[in-house]
């Protein structure tokens, strides 16, 4: 199964989104002396990225200094089942962050 990317500046502003996730990801990666993991749109926080909840506690973090509260990570993650959760990946926070942010923008 093949996927499409949207065009034009959806797109953009998903490759902005990533850039910067990617950069927050790296900042928890770090304290565990992974900050050089690949991270793309398929990676998954727990399988691939081993985060444990305080990780994403952290990221967290680092999305609403980066985004304020259009981003709420933790209401985002309590519409969830845990095997969602569990099978979270970049990419559909990347997806998120971008439908909050065009959501702020509208209103």
């Amino acid at each position: 199964m093949t996927t499409t990317q949207p065009a034009g500046p959806l797109r953009a502003d998903q490759d902005e989104i990533l850039a910067d996730i990617r950069a927050m990801i790296g900042l928890v990666l770090e304290d565990y002396g992974l900050d050089d993991t690949e991270i793309g749109m398929e990676t998954r926080f727990s399988r691939d990225l081993e985060f444990e909840s305080i990780d994403l506690v952290t990221l967290a973090g680092h999305l609403e200094d980066r985004y304020g509260r259009t981003v709420n990570f933790a209401e985002f993650v309590a519409s969830m089942e845990l095997d969602d959760i569990i099978e979270l990946t970049v990419g559909r926070l990347v997806e998120h962050v971008a439908h909050c942010l065009k959501s702020a923008g509208a209103g």
